[in-house]
């Protein structure tokens, strides 16, 4: 295995893609994370909150909903990573959108309810932040000929 996580002897990616690549599954990490703190250990959970509206069942059916659709918000995010990641241009261009997209959200305060304590507004906003810090590399010099361009696809 070479330093840039590749077996076997296909070309290596450059270093600026490998780093992409983590900072999104930090971010996608960091996401899924935060969901189950937000869930289940910070006060006031989020399962304590539906309780007091919905009950205990509807607490639980609405839980259940948001962890899938969040499952499936992740696993098309790794889906488009890993596209990226073995060169696919439009990949990089819908991880820039959504990194803007996400760094928009979170610096207008759209995503904020401002009742949280400062400290949780803060780590709500690492997988934004990182999405984000995620597409920087993939416009350095070193990542530009992981993309082809259409010149050199049709040479």
């Amino acid at each position: 295995m070479n330093d840039t996580g590749n077996s076997g002897a296909g070309p290596r990616r450059p270093r600026q893609i490998e780093a992409a690549w983590a900072l999104t599954l930090a971010a996608v990490a960091t996401e899924a994370l935060i969901w189950v703190l937000g869930v289940f250990v910070v006060a006031p959970t989020g399962l304590d909150e539906l309780t007091e509206h919905t009950g205990r069942s509807g607490a639980i059916t609405q839980l259940a909903l948001s962890a899938g659709v969040l499952a499936v918000f992740l696993a098309c995010w790794l889906a488009v990573a890993a596209r990226m990641r073995a060169g696919r241009g439009w990949a990089r261009v819908v991880l820039t959108a959504v990194g803007a997209l996400f760094l928009v959200f979170r610096v207008s305060g759209l995503g904020t309810d401002g009742i949280d304590p400062a400290w949780w507004a803060v780590v709500n906003a690492l997988p934004d932040l990182l999405a984000a810090a995620a597409v920087v590399p993939l416009y350095l010099p070193g990542a530009r000929a992981h993309f082809p361009s259409r010149e050199r696809r049709a040479a």
